[in-house]
């Protein structure tokens, strides 16, 4: 299987929503969150089975998260 990268830069106050969309346009591996410097904040392996319990948690911690970065970047890996 081939693996497909990429990368958004949103501020904190757009993460939770951008994460959100990712997730439903599917085929998402692992979404990775990184700070402006490079440095990795958060970094989430998804799987089709686990998606649907996997959200909730998910999005509450990237939601604190948001609140302590401004700018950052979401890391998309995708199954092409």
């Amino acid at each position: 299987m081939s693996q497909r990268k990429e990368e958004f830069t949103v501020n904190g106050e757009e993460l939770v929503q951008k994460v959100k969309e990712i997730i439903k346009e599917g085929n998402v591996r692992r979404i990775t969150v990184k700070h402006k410097d490079g440095s990795t904040i958060a970094e989430f392996p998804l799987t089709i089975g686990v998606i649907g319990v996997v959200v909730a948690p998910l999005l509450a911690a990237l939601g604190a998260i948001a609140a302590l970065v401004g700018e950052c970047t979401i890391a998309v890996e995708r199954e092409a």
